[in-house]
């Protein structure tokens, strides 16, 4: 009974407004955590499902493949979103939660009780669900209420000696996720290109992995909440959950444009010392006067492009508004970078850009090889730890 049960409220809870409503009704995540708490598993109550992911991977090792498989295909929202819950077992749910979210969709399209544009709505929702559904995509987490959440994996998860997360910024979301027009200025191309790049640093493979990591509620541009760090706060604690439940003992670098450097500044202090590298690009701020007060021994990078308009926006913090100082600006203490000819806010991950070059050299344990910007010199670490294997 649960899984049309979760269908029922995945249709009431959708982005479109259904004719003459005032409110939005209750969504499909917020139903199956609630037939979680009811749950059990091999005649115990289910744990929960929010609990610290060393705690989460435990529960899952207790449980039989066949158990594990049986709780993915009942509550794949849940177990899509455990951060410690098996990689490949995510990738199952997630699967799962997708098909059924598609289907709603596709019904709503035709549904004479919601407005042309909740239909239209749906429509537009219905083909991301499609394409994130596409043979070898691997997607990590998964929530597809209000404006939705998604992160995806691009290479081997379980068997990376390097792992990177793309933090994105501003009006990101599921129908943002990726892009046809202008595709490397949404997170899912940003990682695609930051995975090739890393392959072309190491022609082996080298065992690297890329996230495009769109797991939080981010602000809509012109919002209020962009110009605090309300949801970056939010996101951060998330962002941590998500670095912290990574499997295996990889060393993860941190790649965060415009607001998601402000989530990657917040998170700063209470990410695990796996994280090694945290670099921004088109940075607003990072919530801190210096990176000493960011609290990692990560080494903090920062580029900017030419025509960035991220220039011109105060970098100050009073009180809840702004993100302090500009992390470009060589009293921040940050190790600047050449974003070479690239242009504006959004071209940090273009093919060939050095902007992408010198990501793609910091996540593939390759730091010695970045360059520095123009006037800066003594960026790059040149100690031997600075390959892979090191540091």
């Amino acid at each position: 009974m649960l899984l049309p049960l979760a269908v029922v409220f995945a249709v009431l809870a959708t982005a479109g407004w259904i004719a003459g409503a005032d409110e939005p009704l209750p969504d499909a995540y917020e139903a199956e955590l609630a037939a979680w708490a009811r749950g059990t598993a091999a005649g115990e109550p289910l744990p929960d499902p929010s609990m610290a992911p060393e705690s989460t991977a435990r529960f899952f090792e207790g449980l039989s493949p066949g158990q594990r498989r049986r709780l993915a295909e009942r509550y794949p929202l849940v177990v899509g979103n455990m951060a410690g819950a098996p990689v490949r077992l995510r990738y199952r749910a997630n699967r799962r939660a997708l098909v059924t979210a598609r289907d709603v969709e596709r019904a709503r399209m035709r549904d004479p009780r919601l407005s042309a544009a909740g239909q239209h709505e749906a429509g537009r929702r219905m083909h991301r669900f499609e394409s994130l559904l596409r043979p070898g995509r691997q997607i990590l987490s998964f929530d597809p209420t209000g404006q939705g959440r998604v992160a995806e994996v691009f290479g081997d998860l379980e068997t990376a000696g390097r792992v990177s997360v793309v933090v994105p910024g501003v009006d990101t979301g599921l129908l943002t996720f990726e892009r046809t027009v202008g595709r490397y200025t949404a997170p899912a191309g940003m990682a695609a290109a930051l995975y090739a790049a890393q392959r072309d640093v190491l022609p082996s493979g080298g065992g690297t992995a890329v996230i495009a990591w769109a797991d939080y509620d981010a602000p809509a541009g012109m919002a209020m909440s962009a110009a605090t760090a309300g949801r970056a706060e939010a996101g951060a604690a998330r962002l941590t959950t998500a670095v912290s439940a990574l499997p295996g003992d990889a060393r993860v670098a941190l790649f965060c444009h415009s607001y998601g450097s402000v989530v990657c500044g917040v998170a700063a202090a209470g990410l695990p010392s796996r994280v090694t590298d945290i670099t921004v690009a088109g940075s607003p701020g990072m919530r801190a006067s210096h990176v000493s007060e960011l609290g990692t021994d990560a080494r903090v990078w920062a580029m900017r492009a030419r025509g960035d308009w991220i220039e011109d926006v105060p970098h100050m913090e009073l009180g809840p508004l702004g993100f302090g100082t500009d992390p470009v600006e060589p009293s921040f203490g940050a190790r600047l970078l050449t974003a070479g000819a690239a242009r504006g806010h959004s071209a940090y991950f273009e093919p060939g850009g050095a902007g992408l070059v010198q990501m793609a050299a910091i996540g593939a344990g390759r730091a010695d090889r970045v360059t520095c910007a123009p006037g800066v010199r003594g960026c790059a670490p040149s100690a031997p730890c600075s390959a892979i294997g090191g540091l």
